[in-house]
């Protein structure tokens, strides 16, 4: 890690992570497997992060401040609701297909085993992003897209696409895009 500063170090250490969470061996990855891909000592690793799930807990950082930061940035330039809901739904897929590692994460299987605390802000993470869904839905039933007590029931069903997208993504070996047929896909389920 030589003269890096500690921001960039912790940084590293995070990509360091997700690039082995992109093939996995079938095994948890411990810390001395992370340490000897850095070729740094498991002492290095500790002096940035305290825990193995404080590491996991930075990647999940990462993943809400892209993801959430994009979905900002489309409801503030895209008024009509059914195209936020699309482009957040696109945003989503996108964001697995860039970042293979960090969707084993998304789906919790880099998370098992791991502390349960990682799994309940997974779960906080879901929520949100079907709030989000929530808000341009309730949106485009305002502009006359749909109807409004279908808000709910529809927000969860997209999070449910978009998870098993990924989860699709992820078993396929990062094989089958998770936007493959999306076209049809969000036509279908954005329908009004």
């Amino acid at each position: 890690m030589g003269s890096s500063k500690p921001g960039q170090r912790k940084q590293q250490i995070l990509s360091a992570l997700a690039a082995m969470l992109e093939h996995p061996k079938g095994d948890r990855i411990t810390t001395a497997a992370l340490a000897a891909r850095m070729a740094v000592s498991e002492a290095a690793l500790y002096r940035h992060f305290a825990s193995k799930a404080q590491m996991f807990e930075g990647l999940i950082d990462t993943i809400e401040a892209s993801v959430f930061g994009a979905t900002r940035q489309i409801a503030e330039r895209e008024p009509d609701g059914v195209k936020q809901a699309h482009a957040m739904l696109l945003m989503l897929l996108a964001f697995a297909a860039d970042n293979q590692g960090m969707t084993r994460v998304l789906i919790g299987e880099a998370l098992v085993g791991e502390d349960e605390r990682l799994q309940l802000r997974m779960s906080g993470f879901y929520e949100r992003v079907e709030q989000a869904f929530m808000q341009s839905l309730s949106t485009a039933a305002g502009q006359g897209h749909g109807r409004i007590e279908d808000v709910a029931a529809r927000a969860a069903m997209l999070v449910s696409y978009v998870t098993g997208r990924w989860h699709r993504f992820a078993k396929s070996g990062f094989r089958q895009h998770p936007a493959d047929h999306s076209p049809v896909h969000l036509a279908l389920l954005l329908a009004a």
